[in-house]
């Protein structure tokens, strides 16, 4: 790790405006209503890139630029942004660095937004309200953070609320997440008293000036006498705990040497950047609190492009190929965002990886083996935009003139010869048919639509045969309702919808055999193909498996694609209600072939008739989502809260109670679901708010199954 201010790392290009070692890439990410656009909104006033701050509840965030979100007050697609911040203290003290920020969504109908971003960010700020402490949403969001091995720190905001609780969020944090965090700072006062902090780094403290309502000046103070025994004690416990991690810094202390700020925030870089520590500062973005303390730790624990390992690459041969980033390296770059813009056409987001990406280069794209030239590049601000001439590694920029490209895709040198890994998203649990209302919108509506399902990976356009319908599918009602509403402003498509229906899966809970079949004559060649298989069910998420285990020649090689081809066009409807088919292995075990009349067409009816077979014999049953639901109420309503959970077939996990609030936990089916927002104001008298997520899949009870056909819901 690098920390010289004054000799650069020889991967850095000569004209680079910017040296890697003060690049940040980050991302502001929590549950919905901690405040993350807020605290955005306050980095882009005290950076200097607006003058004036926006509020989310006024609908003039500078990175809530959709009308949909100005509307609702929600995020609704991760805005990036770029501003330069000097750091107050530490080895990088009043050095101009540039930080590049993507304020994610926190509803879990936007998950694929929080997804992809962390996928190519170096190093995120989890944001918690103080109050409600880890929420569902901030799991979720803390999950996807470590499975792309993430580094991060924390801002526990909204310490003016009554019941704010800055130490009793961060225990959330060690027990709900695992993560190892320790107070940066701990606060002066809570609630309306919420006056200052106590920097455990420096040691030092200072209090926000009263008289400056935009929190630019604060005054330094002695650490209040009250607070002098739990200030040593807390930074007594950081110190140990940075020390378990740096061999220099737990020398020094054991050796009884006092340990400087400088020193302190090395290791305590070092640390973060290994992820195996996560530092906590507590603060109030809306009162204009803490935030720049939050950047001067972005820039001092946070991770510079260089810090990261080498980026994994899949070559031709499946060999596994580093990237470094290095500006005179290979251009190599992931697509991880598409959007329309009403100016400029189709907007490719891109994380420079290696090398160098100048206007008017060609890029070449493995998926689909083609090279596209780069008319534009953009460097984004929100919804503006920012011509540049070229961009280097570690850079994230928006590049316009490539057509034929889809999210997760390689764009990189022809001669490279690999492909980056994509980032992977969750499966849409909830779809609804769509039609326009008169003939005029058809052909708009098309084109709307590859439009939206190009951008959202969790936006899936089909089609049914039977009825003909256009059926949308997405990660919850509020989803496929933005979709519409976005059908609608964008593309100018009146449209009706059906009522949304439950994205049911099937399987098998039992081993069964199968035989298909496909016999047919018709005076000239005939058609012929047999063949026999076992099917066996899997463990949950296994997906589909398919295995050729015959022998002699049963089955000639060159018809086995074929029959595995029926076989997965098979599972794509179910015996119990058409649904597709999961977590099932198949084994191809016998079969039979005619010298002149066999064909892979019939080898293919062959798999599809074997398999429904084996189906009818195999037990099936019905899977349904499951959802996880958390309830925050005035402890007077949790017992009508808990008896509708119920109601719902719900399965209460845990409750907790955090002051007069109450939180509960539950599994609850999704199909039980719908129209709960209103319910649970209805019964909580407008008090209390949920967050819900999707959980797992389990068997629709018989009782349930045989009412829902009843009904004639499928």
């Amino acid at each position: 790790m690098s920390v010289s201010l004054t000799e650069h790392s020889p991967r850095n290009g000569a004209d680079r405006p910017v040296p890697m070692e003060w690049t940040r890439n980050i991302g502001i990410a929590a549950h919905i209503d901690a405040g993350k656009t807020t605290t955005t909104e306050r980095i882009l006033y005290y950076t200097g890139v607006v003058h004036k701050i926006g509020e989310v509840h006024d609908g003039n965030a500078v990175t809530d630029f959709m009308e949909q979100e100005r509307e609702r007050g929600i995020t609704i697609t991760s805005a990036a942004i770029s501003c330069r911040w000097k750091p107050r203290f530490g080895p990088f003290k009043g050095v101009d660095h540039l930080v590049n920020i993507i304020d994610t969504p926190g509803h879990v109908d936007f998950t694929a937004e929080v997804e992809r971003s962390l996928r190519v960010l170096d190093g995120a700020v989890a944001v918690f309200c103080a109050v409600a402490g880890v929420q569902p949403q901030s799991e979720t969001v803390w999950r996807q953070a470590d499975k792309y091995h993430v580094p991060r720190i924390a801002f526990i905001n909204k310490m003016d609320r009554v019941g704010a609780d800055f130490l009793a969020a961060v225990e959330d944090m060690r027990s709900k997440l695992g993560a190892n965090a320790h107070p940066l700072m701990l606060n002066i006062g809570e609630g309306e008293d919420f006056s200052g902090l106590v920097d455990l780094v420096r040691n030092n403290a200072f209090k926000f000036d009263e008289s400056d309502p935009m929190g630019v000046n604060v005054i330094e103070i002695d650490i209040p006498s009250e607070m002098a025994a739990e200030v040593a004690s807390y930074r007594e416990s950081l110190i140990e705990a940075v020390a378990e991690c740096d061999d220099e810094l737990a020398e020094a202390y054991l050796g009884g040497e006092e340990i400087s700020g400088d020193q302190l925030v090395l290791a305590i870089r070092k640390a973060t950047v290994s992820l195996q520590f996560v530092g906590v500062i507590p603060g109030s973005a809306f009162k204009n609190k803490g935030v720049q303390s939050v950047l001067d730790a972005v820039v001092n624990y946070l991770p510079s492009p260089l810090d990261m390992p080498a980026m994994p690459g899949h070559a031709e041969d499946d060999s596994i190929v580093e990237i470094e980033a290095d500006d005179a390296g290979k251009a190599a770059a992931l697509a991880f965002k598409l959007w329309s813009d009403p100016y400029v056409g189709k907007l490719v987001f891109v994380r420079v990886y290696s090398g160098t990406i100048k206007k008017g280069d060609l890029l070449y794209n493995p998926r689909t083996r083609k090279s596209e030239r780069v008319s534009r590049i953009l460097q984004m601000k929100a919804d503006s935009r920012e011509d540049l001439e070229q961009v280097r590694s570690g850079d994230i920029c928006a590049v316009v003139g490539i057509k034929n490209v889809a999210t997760g895709d390689t764009l990189a040198e022809k001669n490279l010869g690999l492909a980056l890994e994509p980032p992977t998203f969750p499966e849409a649990v909830i779809s609804m048919s769509i039609e326009p209302k008169t003939s005029a919108d058809q052909d708009k509506m098309s084109v709307g639509l590859a439009r939206l399902s190009e951008e959202d990976p969790t936006f899936v356009v089909s089609s049914n045969e039977e009825t003909g319908q256009t059926i949308i599918s997405g990660m919850g009602e509020l989803h496929l309702e933005i979709i519409r509403d976005r059908l609608f402003r964008e593309f100018k498509v009146e449209a009706n919808s059906g009522k949304p229906q439950i994205a049911y899966k099937e399987t098998i809970t039992q081993a069964a055999d199968g035989e298909g079949k496909f016999v047919r004559q018709s005076g000239g060649k005939g058609q012929y193909g047999h063949a026999v298989i076992k099917i066996e069910p899997q463990e949950a998420g296994k997906g589909l498996e398919i295995v050729n285990e015959t022998v002699g020649g049963s089955i000639p090689k060159e018809f086995i694609k074929p029959t595995m081809d029926g076989i997965k066009e098979a599972t794509r409807n179910g015996v119990v209600a058409s649904y597709p088919v999961v977590d099932l292995k198949v084994r191809i075990v016998d079969g039979s072939f005619h010298e002149v009349d066999s064909s892979e067409a019939a080898f293919k009816m062959a798999g599809i008739f074997a398999l429904k077979d084996a189906l009818q014999k195999a037990e099936c049953v019905l899977l349904e989502p499951i959802m996880k639901v958390e309830v925050s109420t005035p402890e007077e309503f949790q017992g009508d809260v808990i008896g509708d959970l119920n109601r719902r077939r719900g399965q209460i996990l845990n409750m907790e109670s955090r002051g007069a609030l109450a939180n509960v936990s539950a599994s609850v089916p999704l199909e039980t679901m719908f129209g709960y927002a209103t319910d649970v104001r209805s019964l909580s008298k407008g008090r209390a708010n949920y967050a819900m997520e999707p959980s797992h899949f389990e068997a629709v009870p018989p009782n349930i199954l045989q009412k829902i056909v009843n009904q004639g819901l499928f």
